[in-house]
Protein backbone atom coordinates (compact mmCIF):
# COMPACT_ATOMS: atom_id res chain seq x y z
CA UNK A 1 0.00 0.00 0.00
CA UNK A 2 1.02 4.01 -0.83
CA UNK A 3 0.11 5.80 1.57
CA UNK A 4 -1.68 9.78 1.07
CA UNK A 5 1.58 11.33 2.37
CA UNK A 6 3.58 9.91 -0.62
CA UNK A 7 0.86 11.21 -3.11
CA UNK A 8 1.04 14.27 -1.31
CA UNK A 9 4.66 14.59 -2.77
CA UNK A 10 4.27 12.89 -6.19
CA UNK A 11 0.71 13.00 -7.01
CA UNK A 12 2.04 11.78 -10.78
CA UNK A 13 4.05 9.03 -9.76
CA UNK A 14 3.79 5.23 -10.50
CA UNK A 15 5.60 2.52 -8.70
CA UNK A 16 5.74 -0.64 -11.02
CA UNK A 17 6.72 -4.19 -8.68
CA UNK A 18 7.24 -7.70 -10.09
CA UNK A 19 6.13 -10.64 -8.42
CA UNK A 20 8.13 -13.50 -7.94
CA UNK A 21 6.70 -16.07 -6.26
CA UNK A 22 9.10 -19.07 -6.87
CA UNK A 23 12.55 -18.77 -7.68
CA UNK A 24 16.01 -20.33 -6.86
CA UNK A 25 18.65 -17.60 -6.49
CA UNK A 26 22.01 -19.17 -5.77
CA UNK A 27 24.68 -18.57 -8.14
CA UNK A 28 24.71 -20.92 -11.13
CA UNK A 29 28.59 -21.22 -12.87
CA UNK A 30 26.75 -22.09 -15.97
CA UNK A 31 24.92 -18.93 -15.98
CA UNK A 32 27.82 -16.37 -14.95
CA UNK A 33 28.77 -15.81 -18.07
CA UNK A 34 25.50 -14.49 -19.03
CA UNK A 35 24.90 -11.66 -16.07
CA UNK A 36 28.53 -10.32 -16.87
CA UNK A 37 27.19 -9.97 -20.04
CA UNK A 38 23.93 -8.49 -19.12
CA UNK A 39 25.82 -6.23 -16.94
CA UNK A 40 28.13 -5.15 -19.75
CA UNK A 41 25.60 -4.53 -21.95
CA UNK A 42 23.85 -2.41 -19.78
CA UNK A 43 26.41 -0.01 -18.52
CA UNK A 44 27.01 0.73 -22.36
CA UNK A 45 23.13 1.37 -23.13
CA UNK A 46 23.24 3.89 -19.83
CA UNK A 47 25.36 6.19 -21.70
CA UNK A 48 23.11 7.34 -23.51
CA UNK A 49 21.76 8.97 -20.36
CA UNK A 50 25.13 10.26 -19.83
CA UNK A 51 25.34 12.92 -22.41
CA UNK A 52 26.55 15.78 -20.88
CA UNK A 53 30.39 15.79 -19.46
CA UNK A 54 29.08 17.45 -15.96
CA UNK A 55 27.53 13.87 -14.60
CA UNK A 56 25.54 16.37 -11.93
CA UNK A 57 23.64 18.14 -15.08
CA UNK A 58 22.38 14.90 -16.53
CA UNK A 59 18.24 14.94 -16.77
CA UNK A 60 18.11 11.61 -14.41
CA UNK A 61 20.24 13.27 -12.06
CA UNK A 62 19.01 16.35 -11.72
CA UNK A 63 15.22 14.87 -11.86
CA UNK A 64 16.15 12.03 -8.89
CA UNK A 65 18.05 14.98 -7.07
CA UNK A 66 15.06 17.35 -7.42
CA UNK A 67 12.72 14.67 -5.76
CA UNK A 68 14.71 14.40 -2.94
CA UNK A 69 14.58 17.66 -1.92
CA UNK A 70 11.06 17.67 -1.56
CA UNK A 71 10.93 15.61 1.38
CA UNK A 72 13.33 14.88 4.56
CA UNK A 73 16.55 13.30 3.62
CA UNK A 74 19.32 12.24 5.52
CA UNK A 75 22.47 14.24 5.14
CA UNK A 76 24.41 12.82 1.23
CA UNK A 77 20.92 10.42 0.52
CA UNK A 78 20.50 9.98 -3.55
CA UNK A 79 18.80 7.97 -5.45
CA UNK A 80 20.11 4.42 -6.45
CA UNK A 81 20.31 5.42 -10.42
CA UNK A 82 22.46 7.86 -9.19
CA UNK A 83 25.18 5.66 -7.88
CA UNK A 84 24.39 3.28 -10.64
CA UNK A 85 25.10 5.89 -13.66
CA UNK A 86 27.55 7.56 -11.67
CA UNK A 87 29.72 3.85 -11.51
CA UNK A 88 29.07 3.61 -15.78
CA UNK A 89 30.41 7.51 -16.22
CA UNK A 90 33.32 6.43 -14.21
CA UNK A 91 34.07 3.60 -16.65
CA UNK A 92 33.54 0.92 -13.77
CA UNK A 93 32.53 -2.89 -14.07
CA UNK A 94 29.60 -4.33 -12.49
CA UNK A 95 30.77 -7.49 -10.45
CA UNK A 96 27.66 -10.26 -9.77
CA UNK A 97 25.99 -9.60 -6.42
CA UNK A 98 23.37 -12.05 -6.96
CA UNK A 99 21.06 -13.41 -9.98
CA UNK A 100 18.33 -11.29 -9.12
CA UNK A 101 19.87 -8.30 -7.88
CA UNK A 102 22.11 -8.55 -11.12
CA UNK A 103 18.89 -8.80 -13.60
CA UNK A 104 17.42 -5.86 -11.87
CA UNK A 105 20.82 -3.75 -12.06
CA UNK A 106 21.02 -4.47 -15.65
CA UNK A 107 17.46 -3.08 -16.29
CA UNK A 108 18.00 -0.28 -13.89
CA UNK A 109 20.88 1.30 -15.94
CA UNK A 110 19.49 0.08 -19.34
CA UNK A 111 16.78 2.22 -18.60
CA UNK A 112 17.67 4.57 -15.77
CA UNK A 113 15.18 3.82 -13.64
CA UNK A 114 15.54 3.10 -9.90
CA UNK A 115 15.07 -0.21 -8.98
CA UNK A 116 15.18 -2.26 -5.85
CA UNK A 117 14.09 -5.75 -4.30
CA UNK A 118 13.01 -7.25 -1.00
CA UNK A 119 12.61 -11.01 0.37
CA UNK A 120 9.04 -11.16 0.38
CA UNK A 121 8.93 -13.89 3.35
CA UNK A 122 11.27 -11.56 5.43
CA UNK A 123 8.73 -8.57 4.81
CA UNK A 124 6.65 -8.75 8.49
CA UNK A 125 2.87 -7.95 7.32
CA UNK A 126 1.76 -5.59 5.10
CA UNK A 127 4.17 -3.51 2.89
CA UNK A 128 4.41 0.38 2.87
CA UNK A 129 5.04 3.27 0.86
CA UNK A 130 5.10 6.53 2.69
CA UNK A 131 6.22 9.11 5.27
CA UNK A 132 8.09 8.15 8.21
CA UNK A 133 7.16 9.04 11.48
CA UNK A 134 10.29 9.52 12.86
CA UNK A 135 12.32 6.59 14.78
CA UNK A 136 11.79 3.25 12.47
CA UNK A 137 14.21 0.87 13.22
CA UNK A 138 16.63 0.31 10.48
CA UNK A 139 19.62 -1.66 9.84
CA UNK A 140 21.46 -0.93 6.77
CA UNK A 141 23.71 -3.74 5.59
CA UNK A 142 27.29 -4.38 6.97
CA UNK A 143 25.86 -1.75 10.14
CA UNK A 144 26.08 -2.70 13.69
CA UNK A 145 23.77 -0.23 14.98
CA UNK A 146 20.68 0.98 14.57
CA UNK A 147 20.24 3.63 11.65
CA UNK A 148 16.44 4.57 12.54
CA UNK A 149 14.52 6.81 9.88
CA UNK A 150 14.11 10.50 10.13
CA UNK A 151 10.53 12.04 10.61
CA UNK A 152 9.43 12.71 7.34
CA UNK A 153 11.37 10.81 5.24
CA UNK A 154 9.79 8.90 2.21
CA UNK A 155 10.46 5.08 3.10
CA UNK A 156 9.44 1.63 2.61
CA UNK A 157 8.37 0.14 5.58
CA UNK A 158 6.01 -3.08 7.51
CA UNK A 159 5.44 -3.99 11.03
CA UNK A 160 9.02 -4.20 12.43
CA UNK A 161 10.72 -0.83 10.89
CA UNK A 162 12.01 0.39 7.31
CA UNK A 163 12.54 -1.95 4.85
CA UNK A 164 14.55 1.14 2.28
CA UNK A 165 15.19 4.57 3.17
CA UNK A 166 15.05 7.77 1.49
CA UNK A 167 12.51 5.58 -1.42
CA UNK A 168 15.21 3.12 -2.97
CA UNK A 169 18.42 4.91 -1.12
CA UNK A 170 19.56 2.76 0.77
CA UNK A 171 18.38 -1.33 1.67
CA UNK A 172 18.00 -2.41 5.12
CA UNK A 173 19.38 -6.00 5.89
CA UNK A 174 16.84 -7.32 7.26
CA UNK A 175 14.43 -7.99 3.86
CA UNK A 176 17.69 -8.10 1.30
CA UNK A 177 17.69 -10.45 -1.50
CA UNK A 178 20.50 -13.20 -0.48
CA UNK A 179 21.09 -16.20 -2.45
CA UNK A 180 18.98 -18.07 -0.35
CA UNK A 181 15.48 -15.87 -1.15
CA UNK A 182 12.75 -18.21 -2.90
CA UNK A 183 9.92 -15.46 -3.01
CA UNK A 184 10.97 -12.05 -4.20
CA UNK A 185 9.16 -8.49 -4.67
CA UNK A 186 11.24 -5.96 -7.01
CA UNK A 187 10.45 -2.63 -7.60
CA UNK A 188 11.19 0.52 -9.90
CA UNK A 189 9.66 3.64 -9.30
CA UNK A 190 8.61 6.71 -11.74
CA UNK A 191 7.28 10.43 -10.93
CA UNK A 192 6.85 12.06 -14.15
CA UNK A 193 5.50 10.63 -17.03
CA UNK A 194 9.07 10.37 -19.19
CA UNK A 195 9.76 8.30 -16.00
CA UNK A 196 6.82 6.59 -16.19
CA UNK A 197 7.19 5.38 -20.26
CA UNK A 198 10.78 4.14 -19.56
CA UNK A 199 9.76 1.97 -16.18
CA UNK A 200 6.80 0.53 -17.78
CA UNK A 201 9.59 -1.23 -20.51
CA UNK A 202 11.69 -1.46 -17.96
CA UNK A 203 9.42 -3.85 -15.67
CA UNK A 204 8.10 -5.76 -18.58
CA UNK A 205 11.42 -6.54 -19.63
CA UNK A 206 12.66 -7.33 -15.93
CA UNK A 207 9.77 -10.09 -15.84
CA UNK A 208 11.38 -11.43 -19.39
CA UNK A 209 14.59 -11.95 -18.05
CA UNK A 210 13.08 -13.11 -14.85
CA UNK A 211 10.85 -15.66 -16.12
CA UNK A 212 14.11 -16.66 -18.76
CA UNK A 213 16.87 -17.21 -15.84
CA UNK A 214 14.41 -18.78 -13.89
CA UNK A 215 12.43 -20.84 -15.99
CA UNK A 216 9.46 -19.70 -14.44
CA UNK A 217 5.78 -19.13 -15.60
CA UNK A 218 3.72 -17.62 -12.31
CA UNK A 219 5.18 -13.88 -12.12
CA UNK A 220 3.12 -11.28 -11.92
CA UNK A 221 3.67 -7.04 -12.53
CA UNK A 222 1.26 -4.60 -11.44
CA UNK A 223 1.58 -0.65 -10.06
CA UNK A 224 0.21 1.49 -7.80
CA UNK A 225 -1.00 4.79 -8.45
CA UNK A 226 -2.87 7.94 -6.99
CA UNK A 227 -6.00 6.70 -7.96
CA UNK A 228 -4.66 3.02 -7.11
CA UNK A 229 -2.70 3.14 -4.15
CA UNK A 230 -3.44 -0.99 -2.88
CA UNK A 231 -2.61 -4.58 -3.82
CA UNK A 232 -3.09 -7.91 -2.02
CA UNK A 233 -0.49 -10.76 -2.92
CA UNK A 234 -2.18 -13.87 -2.50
Amino acid sequence: MIEPSFWEIFPDAEIYFLHLPIIDNHHDNTKEAYLNELLKKATQEAQYFLPDENFSQNDVIQEWRQAFSKFKTKKGARSSIEALLKRANQGHEFQSINPLVDLYNSISLKYAVPCGGEDFDKIAGDFHLGKAQGGEPFFPLGADTDAPALPEEIIYYDDDGAICRCLNWREAQRTMLTEETTEAILVIEAINDSQRSRAKEAINELKQLSDHYFNISNSSIFSLTQSSPKHSID
